[in-house]
């Protein structure tokens, strides 16, 4: 009975030694994930970077100073149209009515000063015979005065009236594309508030932000490069306007770029990157970046995977900053270097066995 089960413990133990090993085995067998790694770019001296956007460089938001129902909207987004021609009708009832009272004051007032005008030219030729005291002429005078100031002031108010009829239709400022329409038929029209949007194509420019740290460096004048994302080539433009205060902008300096024209197919609205060119010194660093196509995001949070001494992968949170075409700027979190994992032969998840 002894000998049975010390043989049967012996067994046991050889089974759990052996599956141990098995075990251990098969972890060995696990392979490494074949990735491919970079290191963050480091630009120094040369140029400036910058993100910004494409406008039409002759552009409108159209609205009114009235307030009314919007009787029609003639124009579609996309439309071309011409300039002076009506884009939206608004309800003028009231200004109507408005300029029919005004015209009976102007009728009433024209017949009193051609009286009042008659009877100053008697009194003065009386006053030349001696037959019209000086208090009867002044009387007379200050009549006629009166009058003619009630005329002008009727007819002043009828150019008021015209002019607001100026805005129950709104038109063109120039001939262009409509790109926006914010309104319908129907709609309550209010002042200031914005009806259609309009450009001319042809002529664009960027409109950017630089950093207080570096608007030293930009000057009026200057050639720049620009980077157009869903474009395959760069541009050439021209830095037409810099601004010297920050105050309503949140420390950034606009700064604005008339872009060179071209066949492209570049449209109002697409991000772009500026490059300026700055002298270059030993001081003179930009920013450290690593390619968007690398980034892991988690909700809110931004990181990348990098490799452990131990060839492990292990996820790096970021603080990220400006995106610069294909690259995105890192503030913190990863220096310039220490690489990071750019492309994988498999999932990657922290702890996992990589291979370089």
């Amino acid at each position: 009975m002894k000998t049975r089960i010390l043989l049967t413990l012996v067994l046991a133990t050889t089974l759990f030694i052996s599956c141990g090993d098995n075990e251990k085995e098969a972890v060995k067998e696990v392979a490494a994930i074949q990735v491919t790694t970079s290191t963050p770019v480091s630009a120094s001296g040369g140029k400036l970077s910058v993100s910004g956007t494409v406008e039409a460089e002759n552009n409108a938001t159209l609205s009114t100073r009235m307030m009314g129902y919007i009787n029609k909207v003639n124009v579609n987004t996309g439309d071309k149209v011409n300039k002076g021609q009506v884009l939206v009708s608004i309800n003028n009832a009231d200004l109507q009515a408005k300029r029919a009272q005004v015209n009976a004051g102007i009728n009433e007032a024209t017949v009193a000063f051609q009286n009042a005008k008659k009877d100053y030219e008697r009194y003065q030729a009386l006053f030349a015979e001696n037959s019209a005291s000086q208090k009867e002429v002044d009387d007379i005078t200050a009549n006629y005065e009166m009058a003619k100031a009630r005329l002008e002031s009727a007819k002043a108010m009828k150019n008021e009236i015209d002019a607001q009829f100026a805005y129950a239709n709104i038109r063109a400022p120039f001939s262009g594309v409509v790109t926006n329409k914010f309104v319908e038929n129907g709609d309550m029209a209010n002042p200031g508030m914005p009806l259609i949007a309009i450009e001319a194509p042809g002529d664009f420019e960027i409109r950017a932000s630089v950093p207080e740290s570096s608007i030293g460096a930009i000057n009026s004048g200057e050639e720049v490069e620009v980077l157009i994302k869903s474009l395959d080539q760069p541009l050439k433009g021209k830095v037409i306007e810099v601004s010297s205060s920050s105050s309503n902008t949140g420390g950034q300096f606009p700064v604005k770029i008339a872009l060179e024209k071209t066949d492209l197919p570049v449209r109002s609205g697409m991000y772009a990157t500026v490059q300026f060119p700055v002298e270059a010194d030993e001081n003179t660093q930009g920013p450290v970046t690593v390619s968007t196509d690398a980034i892991i995001t988690q909700g809110d949070l931004h990181g990348v995977y990098t490799v452990s001494q131990q060839n492990t992968a292990m996820l790096r949170w970021l603080r990220l900053g400006r995106t610069y075409g294909d690259q995105v700027e890192v503030l913190s979190g990863l220096s310039a270097d220490e690489p990071y994992i750019i492309s994988a032969e498999g999932k990657l998840y922290n702890g996992a066995k990589v291979k370089m």
